[in-house]
């Protein structure tokens, strides 16, 4: 596996964990290191990291605020 591979997935702790879990990734990685995008687009959407989820999230918090407030009236 190339070092900048390597590098790439030591410094980013959820997708290092992602593939410890899912460790078919490695040969496929191995042998063609530019499928490390189609690893981390699959980790994001596992551990719903997409910006999709970050607004869902948002909007739950928001929702949540909001109908605490209508309580307190």
């Amino acid at each position: 596996m190339r070092i900048d591979t390597i590098y790439k997935l030591r410094t980013n702790p959820a997708l290092y964990h992602y593939l410890k879990y899912h460790s078919y990734w490695y040969k496929s990685i191995n042998r063609n290191p530019d499928l490390i995008k189609d690893l981390e687009q699959e980790m994001k959407r596992e551990y719903k990291l997409t910006t999709e989820d970050k607004i869902k999230k948002l909007n739950d918090k928001i929702n949540l605020v909001a109908s605490f407030l209508e309580v307190l009236k």
